[in-house]
C-alpha cells in the first residue's frame, strides 16, 4: 500500500511539473548509465547506516565485489558501481542482451546478492542477519539509492530509507 501511494505521488508531482527540479527527475545519470527508470520503490531498511560508512567504504565494497566476479572462469553477468558526490548511488547494470530485463529478474538477482551478503563474515556477526537483505547491506554501507538496469531499455530504482 505504501509503495503504491509513493509511486502515485511521484507520478502526480511529475504531472503537475514540480518534479523537474527535485528528486528523481533531476537524475543526471539517466540516459548515460541507464534509461529513465520504469518503476521505483522505497525500501525501509531494517538497519541504520553504520556511523563510519563513508565514500571510501562504499567504493571499497564495489571494488571487492567486482574483483570477486572477475575471478570467475566466465565473464560477469552484471557490473556494479557507485556514483554520486559521495558514491551514495549504487548502479547495477546487466551486461547481456538476454539477461536481467524485467523487474522479476532484477529481484531474482537481488535475492542472489542477499544470499551472498549473508555468507560474509560481517553479516554473520550481526544479530538477526538472516532477516537482512542486500538492500539492508547497502543501507549499512550508506548507499541511498540503488538503480538496476538491463543496460538497454529497462531500469528500476530503490530508495533506501
Amino acid at each position: 500500500m505504501r509503495k503504491t501511494f509513493l509511486y502515485t505521488l511521484a507520478i502526480a508531482v511529475g504531472v503537475i511539473g514540480l518534479g523537474a527540479n527535485s528528486g528523481w527527475a533531476a537524475d543526471r545519470h539517466v540516459d548515460y548509465y541507464y534509461p529513465e527508470p520504469a518503476s521505483r520503490e522505497v525500501y525501509d531498511a531494517r538497519v541504520p547506516t553504520l556511523h563510519d560508512s563513508d565514500r571510501l567504504r562504499r567504493i571499497g565494497f564495489v571494488t571487492v565485489l567486482t574483483a570477486q566476479m572477475l575471478k570467475n572462469p566466465y565473464p560477469p553477468q552484471f557490473a556494479i558501481f557507485a556514483k554520486g558526490a559521495e558514491s551514495e548511488k549504487l548502479i547495477v547494470a546487466g551486461l547481456n542482451d538476454s539477461g536481467y530485463n524485467t523487474l522479476f529478474r532484477a529481484r531474482a538477482l537481488f535475492a542472489m546478492l542477499t544470499a551472498m551478503a549473508r555468507s560474509t563474515q560481517f553479516f554473520k556477526e550481526q544479530p538477526a542477519a538472516d532477516r537482512y537483505t542486500f538492500f539492508d547491506l547497502a543501507k549499512l554501507l550508506g548507499f541511498e539509492l540503488i538503480t538496476f538496469t538491463d543496460g538497454d531499455k529497462f531500469a528500476h530504482q530503490v530508495v533506501l530509507e
